[in-house]
């Protein structure tokens, strides 16, 4: 720098006098000719003998070792700052071989006794490649590397980490990659992944394809998956409970009457199959009805706990459909050598993939299937005031609907004073009456309230309503017509029902039987249709929402090719619709034709049975006759041999029996005591339910009648199909 600048002042002094000799001929030239000067002047700018060439030719000498001198200067620049900078490189590279003992305590007293593969060294690349990298540096933007002991350059996560024994360790930097890995001194970093070091068992083994989040830095400073670290597990997946298959042929959700029943129907028609049945409670499945029939009136104190009852024809049978016998394992289920039916109880499902044929239980555990069964049935629906009320009323409301409200609902009925039903439903009506039973044996009060102004008045026609209303207070049940609940609170250890129009109700319980409400909690998950008008997973005929996945029961809104679109909470809809859904996942491709039936007792000595769409708000007609001893359900069930009444249908009855020959009985008997009949539902003049009152074991004919779909000019002929005449 100093010896450029001696030149130039030197030379300096010539070149301005060159330029003034240049800058006096051009102005002597101008006032010479009397005109401008003109911008490009040959004879001036040549190198020839006259017009001050030489001068010229200086000046360019000058310009030239000027811009020479700068150059020099700058490439030894360049060149001192390389040279710092690899001996910084070097420096920082050659640290940890500083820290033998250091280096010794992480790899172990296990890596002495054991060889460890040979391992390549590194030499230093060329002053060129050094250059890339330190442009990559600056242009990444990334942090400098750490002046700790401990602190490694960063690594791309997709190349390995061997290590490596080398005098020079070069840092590999990538944009993708802005955190650096703290401390792992034993390993070398490498523009070429390198063979793997074998090491002991105990010593984990860092693979830098796969850098699990635990790995963040933990209070001593140190990552989770560092070999800084030896006393630190690898981080592993979560790993299914072990009674948790994999796999399932045939999945079933919901662990209910339509589950079983497409279980049963799948192994008729594929006796190898292989079907796991997963529902949300403890039990086996097990039929519902008898919760709030048959189970009440058991003389047996044990049968709470058995849950074994007496039907009304004295039989007795449990509430399971089948032993835990009948079944076999989860974890056995892929190992039997002809299938079988196994059910895992206490697990929910929360999610559907229904692009990657699985699904997700509640306890993170995930099964795969071939063809997937939704049978969840629904829930108990609450009175908002209720939800509103506050704890204190929740804890002393029941939700009637599975084993343990059975058994919690029992066992208060005989601690309190007094129990309030609300609903005048199926449901309500049945519980009001079970417990009005016992009312007078342990001093309890039953009370029964409900908007309509009879029980089951959405159901029967109002003057069987009203009669059905006479007959439950006969058995001892206070019963609250037209009453719409307004609020509910809790006072001086007591619930007060205050009804809109001011009546005031005292009660220590609430049963709350106002109907239910269809379990669609995989709607979302699986991107499954929901019916807006009736609720539940809308399906086709043949009772199938995508491919591979079909719906039964409660929470299926089927097409009904003879009434169209519909939804029904029956137990018998849960037997036909799980066993044809059954059929048609083992490729029957069969549509909903045979159309489910319920039925309700009132006790022993009155019930009746319905088919197709009963609602009050239709026109109807009514058949009776004089009930005689024979037409009661207790009667009914030692006639066909079970307390399930459904379970003895057979279609053959309806070709059997022929009509009656006796005289026309009146349309309808106007008396207080309706003994039997039959009550058509009517729409556009057309039967579209029936109603057999205390009539039982017909109801293959109420099938036909419903599947003709036709005109009768007179239903009175009509009704002599059902023999309700005879003695």
């Amino acid at each position: 720098m100093f010896k450029c600048k001696t030149v130039w002042n030197k030379l300096a002094p010539l070149a301005r006098a060159s330029s003034m000799l240049c800058l006096q001929n051009a102005r002597k030239s101008a006032l010479r000719h009397g005109r401008r000067l003109e911008m490009v002047q040959k004879a001036q700018m040549s190198s020839g003998p006259a017009g001050g060439g030489g001068e010229n030719t200086l000046y360019y000498v000058l310009i030239g070792a000027t811009c020479l001198g700068a150059g020099v200067y700058a490439y030894r620049t360049v060149s001192g700052d390389k040279e710092r900078y690899n001996e910084r490189m070097i420096e920082i590279a050659s640290r940890p071989k500083q820290e033998p003992q250091a280096a010794e305590a992480v790899v172990g007293a296990e890596s002495k006794e054991e060889p460890v593969a040979e391992e390549p060294t590194l030499t230093e690349p060329p002053a060129e490649e050094l250059l890339v990298t330190e442009a990559v540096v600056e242009s990444t933007e990334t942090e400098p590397v750490a002046e700790a002991p401990v602190t490694e350059p960063i690594v791309e996560a997709s190349i390995p980490e061997p290590t490596v024994e080398s005098p020079i360790r070069e840092p590999v930097v990538e944009a993708s990659v802005t955190e650096p890995v703290a401390e792992a001194p034993a390993v070398a970093q490498s523009e070429e992944p390198l063979a793997p070091v074998v090491e002991s068992e105990p010593t984990p083994v860092i693979i830098a394809e796969h850098v699990p989040e635990a790995s963040s830095v933990s209070e001593s400073g140190k990552t989770a998956d560092s070999k800084a670290a030896p006393a630190a597990e690898p981080v592993e997946p979560t790993a299914a409970p072990s009674d948790v298959p994999e796999h399932a042929p045939y999945l079933l959700i919901g662990g209910g009457t339509a589950s079983f029943a497409a279980a049963r129907s799948i192994r008729a028609r594929d006796p190898g199959a292989r079907v796991l049945i997963v529902t949300e409670e403890s039990d086996l499945p097990y039929m519902r009805p008898p919760l709030s029939k048959e189970l009440w009136f058991s003389d047996d104190p044990k049968a709470i706990e058995t849950l074994r009852f007496k039907q009304w024809n004295g039989k007795e049978r449990s509430i399971y459909f089948q032993p835990p016998s009948f079944y076999v394992s989860p974890t056995d289920l892929d190992k039997v050598e002809n299938g079988g039916v196994a059910v895992l109880t206490g697990r929910k499902v929360v999610h559907m993939d229904v692009r990657g044929n699985k699904v997700k239980l509640s306890d993170g555990a995930e099964i795969s299937y071939e063809k997937c069964l939704i049978a969840t049935g629904g829930v108990p629906r609450n009175l908002q005031v209720i939800d509103r009320a506050g704890e204190e009323v929740m804890k002393r409301t029941t939700l009637f609907r599975k084993i343990e409200d059975f058994r919690s609902l029992e066992k208060m009925s005989r601690e309190v004073k007094s129990i309030t039903i609300i609903g005048g439903g199926f449901l309500g009506s049945e519980l009001a009456c079970a417990l009005g039973r016992r009312s007078t044996d342990v001093g309890l009060e039953v009370i029964q309230m409900f908007p309509e102004k009879g029980n089951m008045g959405k159901v029967l026609p109002e003057y069987l309503s009203n009669w059905t209303t006479e007959k439950v207070r006969k058995e001892g049940v206070s019963v609250i017509t037209d009453a719409v609940v307004k609020n509910v609170t809790y006072k001086n250890d007591k619930l007060e029902i205050k009804l809109k129009d001011g009546r005031l109700f005292k009660t220590d319980h609430i049963v709350a039987a106002v109907g239910l409400e269809p379990s669609m909690e995989l709607a979302k998950s699986a991107g499954l249709e929901v019916d807006s008008d009736f609720g539940g997973y809308r399906v086709n005929a043949e009772l199938q929402a995508r491919s591979n996945i079909w719906v039964a029961g409660d929470a299926a809104c089927f097409y009904d090719i003879n009434l169209g679109r519909r939804r029904v909470e029956h137990h018998d809809h849960a037997v036909v619709s799980g066993r044809l859904a059954g059929e048609n996942m083992t490729g029957a491709s069969k549509p909903y034709w045979h159309q489910s039936m319920f039925w309700s007792d009132l006790g022993p000595d009155v019930g009746y049975e319905a088919i197709g769409i009963v609602d009050s708000s239709l026109p109807t007609v009514g058949v009776f006759a004089k009930a005689t001893a024979k037409d009661t359900p207790k009667a009914a069930t030692e006639q066909s041999g079970t307390g399930i009444r459904s379970e003895s249908e057979t279609e053959a009855v309806a070709g059997a029996l022929k009509a009656e020959t006796t005289a026309t009985p009146p349309p309808i008997q106007q008396e207080e005591d309706y003994g039997k009949g039959v009550i058509f539902y009517l729409r556009d003049q057309v039967v579209v339910g029936i109603v057999l009152w205390n009539v039982f074991n017909r109801m293959p004919i109420a099938r036909k009648i419903i599947k003709d779909g036709e005109q009768h000019a007179d239903l009175n002929e009509v009704a002599k199909l059902f023999n309700i005449h005879e003695d």
